[in-house]
């Protein structure tokens, strides 16, 4: 059985944690390939290394040098190499990490050494071989992961290793440049390895015990969900409950790999798998769990006889092509249709060109704008197969005294997402969370 497990910025985040990985993962013979992050917080007002590495690179914008963000960097290692009693020269790395972000220059380079750095003291902990991101993970000319470009790589760099430390979070570009994922992403390259390396198990370590069924911050104590399925996790996930990265899933869905996220800090706790969808077992709850986001804006269009108007939905969606705007839902009705979208996008003026030309383009009746919305869904399998499911989720917010401005469910039956104002989210939020699981 091979078992590649990632190991987040907490579990990086000094050399006592950094032990408590080398101990989980000699303790499971299976667990033979290891993918890392940069070392995180190790206190309340601490800063993550990669905070410090984009820092670096301000300095370098400005100043054509590194300056103090990347000292703090090197005093940061030089620690970790101190406490573990390590016997590599990380002197020497530090100097010529710091010659390459000069030479380089980039934002996403200077990134990405975080997690370079944090991989390659790993590697020296476990005595194990290390594998640069850059040589293995690489991304097309339209910036998207080349998948079987990469999966062949990594098995050929893999082959006839017994176990290997693998940085995440970063790549290389077409033109031979690093690139790194968004944030968080060296939950998606975990994924990746062990896809390419056909693993029966992908686990994910992490400061908690696996998924809780609502926001810890909102509920006190919600309860931990022991397993959902990929569906699920991509839409808690996307709305706000993060975990996991959104994108993780993909690489892994692709064969059918099993996700388990555990506690490096509690090993022993069961923690939350993650399965295909196909092997997805109902667990007798009608809803898996609740989650949302604030600050959205809504679009709101209504014309008459619009659905017999053909292309008009098109002539909208233009003008969002056009902005480079993506939204996030688009509730419809005979006459109207609403475009919910990301509050942040919509700054600077955007919002007011973007309604011009849907004015322009399509001359609806009304178009109306409404401000500082929040989405909660709520998600579960269990909601096909449950009657009153929709009947509930309203009584319980209308007790909580909130008025609900938007609808949508998917037709999968898998989600029902319902738009609030900012004002009443944690009320809301509370509510939901107490009619389905209290």
């Amino acid at each position: 059985m091979i078992k590649v497990c990632k190991f987040g910025g907490t579990s990086m985040a000094d050399g006592n944690t950094m032990l408590r990985v080398k101990n989980i993962i000699e303790s499971d013979p299976a667990r033979r390939y290891v993918v890392v992050s940069a070392p995180g917080k190790r206190f309340g007002g601490d800063i993550k290394i990669t905070d410090l590495l984009y820092e670096t690179y301000e300095s370098v914008k400005l100043s054509h040098a590194t300056g103090a963000p990347f000292e703090k960097v090197a005093e940061r290692f030089r620690g970790i190499v101190h406490e573990l009693a390590l016997d590599m020269d990380i002197d020497g790395i530090l100097a010529e990490t710091q010659a390459e972000i000069l030479k380089e220059g980039t934002a996403d380079f200077c990134a990405s050494r975080g997690e370079y750095l944090s991989g390659r003291v790993m590697a020296a902990l476990l005595g194990v071989p290390f594998i640069d991101a850059r040589d293995v993970v690489k991304f097309n000319a339209e910036g998207r992961l080349d998948s079987e470009r990469t999966y062949s790589l990594l098995a050929e760099a893999l082959k006839g290793k017994p176990r290997a430390v693998v940085a995440g979070f970063y790549g290389e570009d077409h033109e031979g440049r690093v690139k790194t994922f968004s944030r968080g992403g060296s939950d998606v390259s975990g994924a990746i390895v062990a896809r390419a390396v056909g693993a029966e198990l992908y686990e994910n370590w992490t400061d908690v015990s696996g998924f809780l069924a609502c926001d810890p911050r909102i509920v006190e104590n919600p309860v931990p969900i022991r397993a959902l399925s990929y569906k699920e996790l991509r839409e808690l996930s996307y709305m706000g409950a993060n975990v996991l990265h959104s994108e993780a899933i993909f690489p892994v869905r692709e064969a059918d790999i099993p996700i388990r996220i555990k506690n490096t800090f509690r090993p022993e706790d069961e923690g939350t798998e993650i399965v295909p969808t196909s092997r997805h077992t109902y667990s007798g709850r009608r809803v898996t769990g609740v989650a949302g986001k604030k600050n959205f804006t809504v679009i709101f269009l209504e014309k008459s006889l619009m659905n017999a108007e053909i292309g008009f939905t098109y002539r909208v969606l233009a003008v969002f092509l056009k902005h480079g705007i993506s939204f996030e839902h688009i509730p419809t009705g005979i006459d109207t249709m609403s475009f919910v979208v990301d509050s942040a996008i919509l700054k600077n003026g955007v919002l007011e060109e973007v309604c011009a030309e849907i004015q322009e383009n399509v001359r609806p009746d009304n178009l109306r704008i409404i401000n500082d919305i929040a989405l909660i869904a709520v998600v579960g399998h269990g909601m096909a197969r449950s009657v009153g499911t929709s009947a509930r989720l309203f009584e319980a917010i209308a007790r909580a005294g909130v008025n609900v401005r938007m609808i949508d469910q998917g037709s999968s039956e898998l989600n029902i997402i319902v738009g609030v104002d900012n004002e009443n989210y944690e009320r809301t939020l509370k509510a939901v969370y107490e009619e389905f699981f209290e």
